[in-house]
């Protein structure tokens, strides 16, 4: 299994997403994420993404674009209003949103 975007070049953008999750629809969770996964891939400008959970429900999730418009195209899309909303709604008690220029990129590429 992969870990690591290796295509990311200064000049892209990272949207950190942190979240606490609820206990609420585990598998509905799942699955939308699954789903929003595929969809994303599928976006014009889409570069990748790293994601990481703990065992207490905090999770990092970082997807990284081409550009700022590709990012207002990924939050507009209709499927993804959906889980936004469900994530508002249900599954998370708090999360914050950043959105970030990539300056340097480097590092040993390791899958690890």
């Amino acid at each position: 299994m992969r870990h690591f975007v290796r295509s990311v070049q200064p000049g892209d953008f990272a949207v950190i997403f942190c979240a606490q999750r609820t206990t609420d629809d585990g598998d509905g969770y799942n699955l939308m994420g699954d789903r929003m996964m595929e969809l994303a891939q599928t976006q014009p400008g889409y570069v990748g993404v790293e994601s990481a959970r703990g065992a207490d429900g905090f999770g990092i999730t970082v997807s990284y674009w081409e550009s700022e418009e590709a990012i207002g195209d990924w939050k507009a899309n209709a499927e993804h209003q959906i889980a936004q909303q469900l994530g508002r709604e249900k599954w998370y008690s708090s999360f914050e949103l950043r959105v970030c220029r990539v300056e340097r990129s480097y590092g040993t590429g390791g899958n690890g």
